[in-house]
């Protein structure tokens, strides 16, 4: 670093903390970081640097003395434990001679015979699980270090955590700490359908996973396809040697651990490692973004001891992302279903992880703004989480004389209509949904997926269809004749009667999948099961007001409105009724569920805090005996049942609003009366 003032290095200090914590903020809260890791290490590496050749400057509230925390301030649907160990972060490098720099630091403090446990750095969010009497007890995320929020009700949803352990010698009560990670497959999958839902899709497997740990409803965790791997154990009196022994023990007990750990009896035997991990990993199922390597001795690790934010006895080498530079040739607009206009990019074809890229969304006219895009430009391209293209930058100083700035349309390339933009949204829609033509068969291909309607067709009959004139509103496909399907190219008499009768066992498709079907903007598959659940039949959601379409869990503003503007049209409130009547399902079928009684009849309940049985059979138990579950406590709530570690702000709200606070005997009491 050059000579810098203490002036100067007072004021970069300060702005340093600043950044990074905000940048803490984006990543372990919002789950939405705003740079690269690489970035955010070069900052945090310059803090360091500048705190060492200024100690007066380094204070206690530093982020290079902080583990970074996943609480929020305001958090009140987690109950927050205390951490019997503290749960801290990993010191990391990118140059392997640092590792040689580790070695010798270890062996100023050390003088017996050392090995090394190397592993794979799983790209998730850390979680630590408490084992008493071989059952799971606890599990709590990282959050500050100290004390984390106490997820347990999710993570019983992943199938690789197992409730009981097997096998042998299991001690009476013990720590596992590991990381739940998103694969591939199902990081795409959710990406995949959140882009047709018009949500902002997840970063990376690592954001995916830390968010969906956080969801309210803990059967939406079952839909996200988490997994879990642990790598380190905590106790009293435990039996182990080395690291690797312990690792492998749990393994019997039936926990899952990573099966690409290697021993390394030196330094320069884990440098071989990653060697051969900085290509391969590329191969995996899921994103990994470094190596960890460890003293495998635990009484050495004892004798090194830890920082006041890490363990000197372990170290991250973390792989630079991968990049590839390559022309942008041209822009395309897409037309979505319900009119959101996005670019992509098409790149002169690159490699890149395994794949050969050769178009990349840019999202919208903000980030093409920001970037300072040029039809021409030299563009910097990734993968995040190693799966889907993105552009992070521009490489000027290759920007061809005759590089043009990009036009983003005003009207829709599809139909002509003018482009709009809502004020709080970043993406250009096409108002004209009744008459654009990508939209409506767009709107065809959802109506037809396996999760809504489940209709044996694909795109290219929609096209057929709507080419010869015979769909252009949704009830259009139930007045599909045999003679109609026998004029598309291609079609004979099997083929038409397949369709027919797949057309006709969607009929029997239950409400919350056809409410998902109709395509109501930002209404997902799991929103509309939730809304399913709480407004059993389509009239009660229709005359819904605004509040008490946010008193469902996970609906917010953006999807309030857009019910509510979806409901006042005349139009959708007649297709829907033409659906009705051609017998598809609107109302929950009452025989599809257990009701035991009207006693809660009227009533509209929120719960807070852990009960003998989950949160999700309690509010199945509410709706069995005729009450409403809502989300949040407000006039219009009958009880508030409250468990054990109720969250405080509820109780709060409670208490000033004058709602009823029911114990969960009390709570049984008036089911059983």
């Amino acid at each position: 670093m050059a000579k810098i003032t203490k002036i100067e290095a007072e004021a970069r200090v300060a702005a340093l903390k600043s950044e990074l914590n905000t940048h803490n903020y984006n990543y372990y809260v919002l789950n939405n970081p705003s740079i690269s890791d690489f970035e955010f290490d070069i900052m945090m590496q310059e803090l360091q640097t500048l705190e060492k050749m200024f100690p007066e400057l380094a204070t206690a509230d530093s982020p290079t003395q902080k583990v970074g925390s996943d609480l929020e301030k305001d958090d009140t649907e987690f109950v927050q434990v205390a951490h019997k160990y503290p749960m801290l972060s990993l010191g990391n490098t990118y140059s392997k001679g640092e590792l040689v720099d580790f070695e010798q630091r270890i062996e100023k403090v050390v003088s017996s015979a050392h090995t090394f446990s190397c592993e794979l750095k799983f790209d998730g969010t850390a979680i630590c699980l408490t084992y008493r009497h071989g059952t799971l007890l606890r599990a709590l995320t990282r959050g500050d270090g100290s004390k984390g929020d106490d997820v347990t009700r999710n993570v019983l949803n992943i199938k690789s955590i197992p409730t009981t352990l097997k096998g042998q010698n299991i001690p009476e009560e013990f720590e596992i700490r590991g990381e739940i990670f998103m694969p591939y497959k199902d990081f795409d999958r959710l990406n995949a359908e959140r882009e047709e839902d018009e949500q902002p899709p997840f970063a990376n497997p690592r954001n995916a996973a830390s968010g969906s740990l956080k969801l309210l409803n803990s059967n939406q965790m079952r839909e996200r396809g988490l997994d879990c791997v642990l790598y380190h154990i905590l106790g009293e009196r435990l039996p182990f040697k080395t690291h690797l022994e312990a690792i492998e023990t749990a393994h019997s007990w039936g926990l899952p651990v990573s099966q690409y750990s290697k021993k390394a009896d030196s330094i320069e035997e884990a440098v071989q490692y990653i060697d051969y991990w900085e290509t391969q990993r590329k191969f995996l199922p899921f994103a990994t973004d470094g190596i960890v390597i460890k003293v495998n001795e635990l009484d050495i690790q004892r004798q090194l001891g830890f920082t006041a934010k890490s363990p000197r006895w372990a170290t991250a080498y973390k792989f630079k992302p991968e990049q590839a530079l390559t022309p942008l040739l041209s822009i395309d607009y897409q037309v979505g279903r319900t009119g959101a206009i996005t670019p992509v990019a098409n790149l002169s074809p690159v490699q890149l992880s395994g794949t050969v890229v050769k178009r990349a969304s840019l999202h919208n006219k903000d980030q093409m703004d920001l970037l300072d895009i040029h039809i021409g430009d030299f563009v910097y391209v990734e993968k995040g989480g190693e799966i889907i293209p993105k552009i992070t930058g521009v490489e000027l100083s290759k920007r061809p004389a005759n590089a043009t700035v990009p036009h983003f349309p005003e009207v829709c390339p599809d139909c002509g209509a003018t482009l709009v933009r809502d004020e709080d949204q970043a993406k250009h829609f096409c108002p004209n949904s009744d008459n654009c033509p990508t939209q409506i068969k767009s709107k065809f291909i959802h109506f037809i997926s396996r999760k809504a309607m489940d209709i044996l067709a694909g795109d290219a009959t929609i096209d057929a269809l709507y080419s010869k004139g015979y769909i252009r509103e949704l009830p259009d496909l139930y007045r599909i004749t045999p003679q109609m399907l026998l004029t598309l190219d291609g079609w004979q008499q099997k083929s038409a009667d397949n369709f027919l009768e797949s057309i006709n066992k969607s009929k029997s498709v239950p409400y919350e999948r056809v409410l998902y079907a109709i395509g109501i903007r930002h209404i997902g598959e799991t929103n509309a099961k939730l809304l399913a659940d709480h407004f059993k039949s389509i009239e009660a959601l229709m005359s819904a007001p605004r509040e008490e379409l946010l008193q469902v869990d996970e609906i917010g503003d953006i999807m309030a409105d857009s019910l509510i503007s979806y409901f006042e049209r005349e139009k959708n409130r007649n297709i829907i009724e033409q659906l009705k009547n051609f017998g598809l399902h609107f109302e929950v079928d009452e025989n599809d569920g257990q009701h035991l009684s009207e006693r809660l009849a009227g009533a509209t309940i929120v719960i807070s805090g852990n009960f003998s049985i989950s949160r999700d059979e309690m509010k199945r138990l509410i709706a069995a005996h005729g009450g409403k579950n809502a989300g949040s406590v407000s006039g219009n709530t009958t009880y508030l049942l409250a468990g054990d570690k109720s969250g405080p702000e509820k109780m709060k709200k409670a208490e000033r609003l004058g709602t009823k606070v029911i114990s969960e005997d009390e709570f049984y009491k008036i089911i059983n009366d």
